[in-house]
């Protein structure tokens, strides 16, 4: 095997290597959110390698959105700021893509996320805000519209179990939870809600709405239940 093959293979490892000596050194606490990182010279002397493997180390942790670039002469490379928002999007996208490329049928999707959205009902109910009702509400309105599409309707049930799940307030919950709810929604997509099924469905969510304005998180609970068997008949029928 030639060295021209195997020279850019060993860089591609060594570059890894050391993104992931980093990225557990944020995970540890070691590096802490604004933290500037040593310059590309000294982490290629510390880790004696050259000043690319380096850098393609440095992209593979900005690509995780786990560091940032600034340029100038107090720029140089910073442990990133996250928040639970932010990383939303990439929890789901990572369901999504999980779920879609191992083939997760829709049975089992769906028992994991009624389980787990189930599981912070009563929290919800003990620290809805007025605003976590208007976003349901908002959406059983959306989802009244005659003409509105079977991709429509998903995205807008979605939006619906996400202020529930957003209602418990904690952030950790959101978080986790944004790959059980969103993760699932291209496998619910392959739904048809005929009308009669949406109908059912709202009547759900306007008995969800109730239960969670009055704090009711036993209610919630058997509502959550009916919404899953009925979701699994739907999808199995």
């Amino acid at each position: 095997m030639s060295d021209n093959f195997t020279r850019p293979q060993k860089q591609k490892d060594l570059s890894a290597a050391i993104a992931e000596r980093i990225r557990q050194d944020i995970l540890a606490g070691a590096l802490v959110a604004d933290d500037r990182l040593p310059s590309e010279s000294e982490l290629s002397e510390a880790h004696g390698v050259s000043r690319a493997t380096v850098r393609e180390a440095l992209k593979r942790l900005a690509a995780q959105s786990l560091i940032r670039t600034k340029r100038g002469a107090t720029g140089g490379a910073f442990v990133n700021r996250q928040s639970f928002e932010d990383a939303y999007a990439q929890m789901a996208s990572s369901a999504t893509l999980l779920i879609t490329l191992n083939s997760v049928d829709i049975k089992t999707a769906c028992e994991a996320r009624f389980a787990l959205e189930r599981g912070c009902v009563r929290l919800a109910a003990k620290h809805r805000q007025e605003h976590h009702l208007d976003r349901m509400r908002a959406e059983i309105a959306r989802q009244k519209d005659p003409e509105l599409s079977d991709e429509a309707f998903c995205a807008s049930d979605v939006a619906f179990h996400r202020a529930l799940v957003d209602a418990a307030g904690n952030p950790v919950l959101s978080w986790q939870l944004a790959a059980a709810v969103e993760g699932i929604e291209p496998l619910m997509n392959m739904l048809t809600y005929r009308q009669r099924d949406r109908d059912a469905v709202i009547s759900l969510h306007e008995a969800m709405v109730e239960a969670l304005e009055a704090r009711v998180g036993a209610r919630l609970e058997i509502l959550m239940d009916y919404l899953r068997d009925q979701t699994l008949r739907t999808a199995l029928s």
